[in-house]
């Protein structure tokens, strides 16, 4: 697992690695989701990416808000909710891990999801509720 350290002592604990443990609502949607790929063609969507993957991209750049621009051992500590170079190292060992039979991007957003519930930002629960509700808006159409 990747390790990140501070090479000043007064700028606090810096990120020491992801609890790679399974998630009970990310497990589901692993084993039971469909990728892009397959809704694409059953479809008939030529474009390789996903209509998400850009709201993926700026999620991810709206957490790591100045770790982005800035060098790892000057962001301030809790300055952002997931500084990029965290997520990209917990995406990398969640990829080699749990998510390692899932293809990229749906691997990358389960790989945000599994990062932003262990930091606490929502709860599997709130997770759950949100998807329920966009599962029966796309059902409704």
């Amino acid at each position: 697992m990747a390790i990140f350290e501070s090479s000043n002592s007064d700028s606090g604990s810096q990120w020491q690695g992801i609890d790679t443990s399974p998630i009970d609502v990310l497990e589901d949607v692993r084993s039971r989701g469909r990728v892009w790929e397959d809704l694409a063609a059953q479809y008939g969507v030529t474009n390789p990416d996903p209509p998400w993957k850009i709201d993926l991209e700026a999620t991810c750049d709206m957490l790591a808000a100045d770790s982005c621009v800035k060098s790892y051992d000057q962001v301030e500590p809790g300055s952002c909710a997931l500084p990029s170079l965290e997520r990209r190292a917990e995406e990398d060992d969640l990829s080699e891990t749990i998510y390692a039979d899932v293809p990229f991007p749906e691997r990358q957003l389960l790989a945000l999801a599994h990062s932003m519930l262990k930091r606490g930002l929502f709860t599997e629960e709130e997770l759950a509720r949100h998807m329920k509700a966009v599962e029966q808006r796309l059902k409704s159409v």
